[in-house]
């Protein structure tokens, strides 16, 4: 019993310092993301950070992929409620990108902090890149499922317009929510999955 109480203490700590670290990239950008900050916000000493991480890169990294995995499973939670329909299962996760959690302001303010480092960190770079290819392939899943008469390299097609779409929605709305709302937001996405689904 003793050991497993350690086991998640230690969780319980290391995870207050990943959403302490996404916190702080909302609120200061990554200049202002230093380990004083980071351990301020958590209620720790810096000598717990290093106890847990090897830096700030490695937290921040730790930070990105956890914080891609909270987005994740909303979507997985979105289409697990929608049903066996496949076409119910596709608007299910292209909506779920306009409700809670996902449409959140301090979500977009992290992304924008995690996206200014792909350029300059390799190792963002490639949870970046592992993070969108998961995605999508989801997605690609979700379409084929939809259109089975389409080919793969549609499917593919299908998916990247699809995203690039929800994406700059997405984007607009963090960044503006008086532009228009999420439920127009929706409607676009769902006349989008409409003519994707129809042309071929």
């Amino acid at each position: 019993m003793r050991a497993k109480f350690v086991r998640e203490s230690a969780d319980v700590r290391r995870q207050a310092l990943i959403d302490a670290t996404a916190k702080c990239l909302a609120e200061k950008g990554v200049a202002g993301t230093s380990v004083r900050a980071i351990c301020a916000a958590a209620g720790v000493s810096s000598g717990l950070l290093t106890h847990y991480f090897e830096g700030v890169d490695a937290l921040i990294l730790a930070t990105y992929r956890d914080v891609g995995q909270r987005v994740s499973q909303a979507m997985d939670a979105a289409i697990a409620g929608a049903g066996d329909d496949p076409l119910d299962r596709l608007r299910a996760f292209l909506q779920a990108n306009f409700r809670e959690p996902v449409l959140d302001a301090d979500l977009l303010a992290t992304w924008i902090a995690f996206w200014s480092l792909i350029k300059s960190n390799a190792d963002v770079a490639a949870a970046h890149a592992d993070i969108y290819a998961a995605s999508r392939a989801q997605l690609e899943r979700l379409v084929a499922a939809a259109a089975p008469a389409f080919s793969p390299a549609q499917v593919r097609l299908k998916a990247i317009g699809l995203t690039a779409l929800v994406d700059g929605l997405w984007l607009e709305y963090c960044l503006d929510p008086t532009s228009f709302s999420a439920a127009e937001a929706q409607q676009l996405v769902e006349r989008a999955m409409g003519h994707a689904l129809r042309d071929q």
